[in-house]
Protein backbone atom coordinates (compact mmCIF):
# COMPACT_ATOMS: atom_id res chain seq x y z
CA UNK A 1 0.00 0.00 0.00
CA UNK A 2 3.05 2.44 0.89
CA UNK A 3 4.26 1.75 -2.73
CA UNK A 4 0.86 2.05 -4.10
CA UNK A 5 0.32 5.76 -3.27
CA UNK A 6 3.88 7.48 -4.68
CA UNK A 7 2.94 5.28 -7.98
CA UNK A 8 -0.26 6.67 -8.03
CA UNK A 9 1.11 10.04 -7.77
CA UNK A 10 3.48 9.76 -10.31
CA UNK A 11 1.09 8.54 -12.42
CA UNK A 12 -0.88 11.76 -12.17
CA UNK A 13 1.44 13.74 -12.30
CA UNK A 14 2.57 12.33 -15.95
CA UNK A 15 -0.45 12.21 -16.69
CA UNK A 16 -1.34 16.47 -16.29
CA UNK A 17 1.93 17.00 -17.73
CA UNK A 18 1.28 15.24 -21.14
CA UNK A 19 -2.27 16.94 -20.70
CA UNK A 20 -0.80 20.00 -20.51
CA UNK A 21 2.06 19.65 -23.25
CA UNK A 22 -0.83 18.47 -25.53
CA UNK A 23 -3.16 21.65 -24.80
CA UNK A 24 -0.04 23.94 -25.34
CA UNK A 25 1.24 21.75 -28.88
CA UNK A 26 -2.60 22.48 -29.79
CA UNK A 27 -3.04 26.60 -28.76
CA UNK A 28 0.60 26.95 -30.53
CA UNK A 29 -1.33 25.49 -34.02
CA UNK A 30 -4.11 27.35 -33.21
CA UNK A 31 -2.05 30.97 -32.72
CA UNK A 32 -0.20 29.52 -35.77
CA UNK A 33 -3.66 28.91 -38.04
CA UNK A 34 -4.66 31.90 -36.91
CA UNK A 35 -1.95 34.16 -38.08
CA UNK A 36 -1.55 32.41 -41.23
CA UNK A 37 -5.67 32.25 -42.13
CA UNK A 38 -5.55 36.31 -41.26
CA UNK A 39 -8.06 35.47 -38.29
CA UNK A 40 -5.68 37.35 -35.87
CA UNK A 41 -5.66 40.18 -37.56
CA UNK A 42 -9.49 40.43 -37.79
CA UNK A 43 -9.70 39.93 -34.26
CA UNK A 44 -6.79 43.04 -33.88
CA UNK A 45 -9.08 45.34 -36.14
CA UNK A 46 -11.86 44.47 -33.70
CA UNK A 47 -10.16 45.50 -30.53
CA UNK A 48 -9.28 48.67 -32.20
CA UNK A 49 -12.65 49.18 -33.03
CA UNK A 50 -13.36 48.77 -29.71
CA UNK A 51 -10.90 51.24 -28.28
CA UNK A 52 -12.17 54.06 -30.59
CA UNK A 53 -15.41 53.33 -28.87
CA UNK A 54 -13.73 53.45 -25.51
CA UNK A 55 -11.74 56.63 -26.52
CA UNK A 56 -15.18 58.51 -27.58
CA UNK A 57 -16.25 57.31 -24.30
CA UNK A 58 -13.52 58.63 -22.34
CA UNK A 59 -12.40 61.54 -24.18
CA UNK A 60 -10.11 63.12 -21.46
CA UNK A 61 -7.82 60.50 -21.21
CA UNK A 62 -4.27 61.34 -22.43
CA UNK A 63 -3.53 59.98 -25.93
CA UNK A 64 -0.26 58.23 -25.05
CA UNK A 65 -2.41 56.43 -22.44
CA UNK A 66 -4.43 55.17 -25.11
CA UNK A 67 -1.44 53.69 -26.60
CA UNK A 68 0.28 51.99 -24.10
CA UNK A 69 -3.52 50.32 -23.33
CA UNK A 70 -4.13 49.67 -26.47
CA UNK A 71 -0.72 47.56 -26.70
CA UNK A 72 -0.87 45.92 -23.90
CA UNK A 73 -4.47 44.53 -25.15
CA UNK A 74 -3.53 43.74 -28.71
CA UNK A 75 -1.00 41.67 -27.02
CA UNK A 76 -2.76 39.76 -23.72
CA UNK A 77 -6.36 39.64 -25.68
CA UNK A 78 -5.11 37.85 -28.40
CA UNK A 79 -3.49 35.02 -25.83
CA UNK A 80 -6.45 35.11 -23.40
CA UNK A 81 -8.67 34.49 -26.83
CA UNK A 82 -6.71 31.69 -27.77
CA UNK A 83 -7.06 30.27 -24.37
CA UNK A 84 -10.84 30.35 -24.84
CA UNK A 85 -11.25 28.91 -28.00
CA UNK A 86 -8.85 26.10 -27.21
CA UNK A 87 -11.35 24.11 -26.27
CA UNK A 88 -13.94 24.57 -28.94
CA UNK A 89 -12.03 23.92 -31.36
CA UNK A 90 -10.05 20.76 -30.35
CA UNK A 91 -14.38 19.48 -29.76
CA UNK A 92 -14.42 19.59 -34.01
CA UNK A 93 -10.73 19.79 -35.27
CA UNK A 94 -7.91 17.63 -34.26
CA UNK A 95 -4.22 19.03 -34.37
CA UNK A 96 -4.24 17.17 -37.68
CA UNK A 97 -7.03 19.08 -39.04
CA UNK A 98 -5.10 22.44 -37.80
CA UNK A 99 -2.10 21.86 -39.54
CA UNK A 100 -3.83 20.95 -42.95
CA UNK A 101 -5.31 24.09 -42.24
CA UNK A 102 -2.08 26.08 -42.05
CA UNK A 103 -0.64 24.11 -44.71
CA UNK A 104 -3.29 25.15 -46.85
CA UNK A 105 -2.94 29.21 -45.64
CA UNK A 106 0.47 29.20 -46.61
CA UNK A 107 0.26 28.28 -50.24
CA UNK A 108 -0.67 30.75 -52.82
CA UNK A 109 -4.23 30.19 -52.93
CA UNK A 110 -4.31 30.08 -49.10
CA UNK A 111 -2.39 33.41 -48.90
CA UNK A 112 -4.85 35.00 -51.52
CA UNK A 113 -7.77 33.66 -49.75
CA UNK A 114 -6.32 35.27 -46.67
CA UNK A 115 -5.36 38.92 -47.67
CA UNK A 116 -8.72 39.10 -49.74
CA UNK A 117 -10.96 37.64 -46.96
CA UNK A 118 -11.59 41.19 -44.96
CA UNK A 119 -12.75 43.03 -48.39
CA UNK A 120 -15.03 39.71 -49.25
CA UNK A 121 -16.20 39.50 -45.66
CA UNK A 122 -16.89 43.13 -45.76
CA UNK A 123 -18.52 43.15 -48.91
CA UNK A 124 -20.45 39.97 -48.02
CA UNK A 125 -21.86 41.70 -44.93
CA UNK A 126 -23.65 43.89 -47.50
CA UNK A 127 -25.21 41.70 -49.55
CA UNK A 128 -26.16 40.02 -46.56
CA UNK A 129 -28.14 43.17 -45.09
CA UNK A 130 -29.81 42.86 -48.61
CA UNK A 131 -30.95 39.60 -48.59
CA UNK A 132 -32.34 39.97 -45.04
CA UNK A 133 -34.27 43.14 -45.92
CA UNK A 134 -35.64 41.35 -48.70
CA UNK A 135 -36.33 38.34 -46.91
CA UNK A 136 -38.19 41.11 -44.06
CA UNK A 137 -39.92 42.65 -46.52
CA UNK A 138 -41.44 39.47 -48.35
CA UNK A 139 -42.60 37.87 -44.51
CA UNK A 140 -44.39 41.38 -44.10
CA UNK A 141 -46.11 41.16 -46.85
CA UNK A 142 -46.55 37.38 -46.75
CA UNK A 143 -48.29 38.28 -43.47
CA UNK A 144 -50.12 41.04 -44.72
CA UNK A 145 -51.79 38.86 -47.27
CA UNK A 146 -52.98 36.30 -44.36
CA UNK A 147 -54.26 39.20 -42.65
CA UNK A 148 -51.79 40.06 -39.84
Amino acid sequence: MKKLFPTLILFLVISFSTFAQSDNTYKDALTKMFKVSGTEETYQVAIKQMFSMFKNQYSQVDSGVWEGLEKEFQNSSMDELVDLLVPVYKKHLTINDINAIINFYQTEAGKKFASKTPVIMQEAMQVGQQWGMKIGEDFAKKMQEKGY
